[in-house]
């Protein structure tokens, strides 16, 4: 607790790539993906876009409307697993174009990345390490993705977010968390070629090692077990009851992940964020551009409790309960 949210913001990039337009290229079938995940289109980066670009329009955008000076900042941490390169790494990057003169820490955890970002610039916070952390979570998923794998490309899109914290009063920050990982089960989703294990070989992308994998059936399970638990866990740990959760803002993956887990958790449906049907999932980038979104729509203000869960590839989970 006394970690304010000073602001937010959010970018996507302006190539809008539809069902109708995946049915054209690919052949795929457009209602089938409607019925499956809830998405109707998804932004992909242009060619001269990577994940830094995003980042640095999210970031700017944030900023803006925190009407601070970037001398103020002094710490970045970004959440991403599709980094500009593997070093120097993205958050330097973005560090070096904002003109900002702080430490910069990349997190990798796939699409739970922004809420380890988000743990841990409110600890820096809490700690008088930082007086003004600027968290980000960005990824440009179009780059990794196979476009001959029907069960994953119309998954996925670009974009980014980010947030501002600062010192705030008692009953502002973080209530409760729960931060996890289960390495055994990385096989389930994953990028097996282009790092230190299996390099990049002309054999290797022949193969297409080079883009996700992922085992939808297992994922999915294992998504609506873990997004219930957590947010059962975060609740009880709290004390606070889920009526007075005024926003749920899941990971936006999959509409029925997302429905299966609030069913069984018996929140109503008018309580959970969702712009899934608008960009897709966006990984690192996907709970602050829905965060984001529920501010500019005026559906959170100052003394709200808003709950925002993210999991992914690692596997890995973090979920929290935020006061604002």
């Amino acid at each position: 607790m006394g970690v304010r949210l000073l602001a937010s913001g959010s970018y996507v990039p302006d190539q809008v790539i539809t069902n109708q337009a995946l049915q054209e290229r690919f052949g795929y079938d457009a209602d089938w993906i409607i019925k499956r995940t809830g998405i109707l289109e998804r932004r992909h980066a242009w060619p001269h876009q990577a994940t830094s670009d995003l980042c640095y329009e999210a970031s700017k955008n944030c900023i803006e409307k925190a009407g601070i000076n970037g001398r103020e900042i002094d710490l970045l941490v970004l959440g991403t697993f599709t980094p500009d390169m593997s070093f120097p790494s993205t958050a330097c990057l973005l560090q070096d174009r904002l003109g900002l003169a702080c430490g910069a820490v990349e997190i990798e955890a796939a699409c739970s990345g922004f809420m380890y970002a988000l743990i841990t610039g409110a600890a820096y916070v809490v700690a008088g390490i930082s007086d003004m952390a600027l968290v980000v979570g960005g990824d440009c998923n179009s780059r990794v993705l196979n476009p001959k794998d029907i069960k994953t490309f119309p998954l996925f899109g670009d974009g980014a977010g980010a947030v501002l914290l600062t010192k705030g009063n008692s009953n502002q920050g973080l209530v409760s968390f729960s931060l996890g990982s289960d390495g055994g089960g990385g096989d389930l989703l994953s990028r097996p070629a282009c790092g230190s294990r299996m390099v990049p070989t002309v054999e290797n992308i022949s193969q297409g090692l080079q883009y996700m994998h992922m085992d939808g059936r297992a994922v999915f399970r294992w998504a609506v077990a873990i997004l219930c638990d957590t947010i059962q866990d975060v609740l009880r740990h709290s004390g606070v009851n889920s009526s007075q959760v005024d926003l749920y803002i899941p990971h936006q993956a999959n509409i029925r992940i997302i429905n299966a887990a609030i069913d069984v958790l018996r929140i109503p449906r008018a309580k959970v964020f969702n712009n899934l049907e608008k960009y897709g999932n966006t990984s690192g980038g996907s709970i602050p551009l829905a965060l984001d979104e529920a501010f500019k729509e005026n559906r959170l203000k100052p003394g709200n409790q808003v709950i925002m869960s993210g999991f992914g590839a690692g596997l890995t989970w973090g979920t929290a309960l935020f006061r604002l």
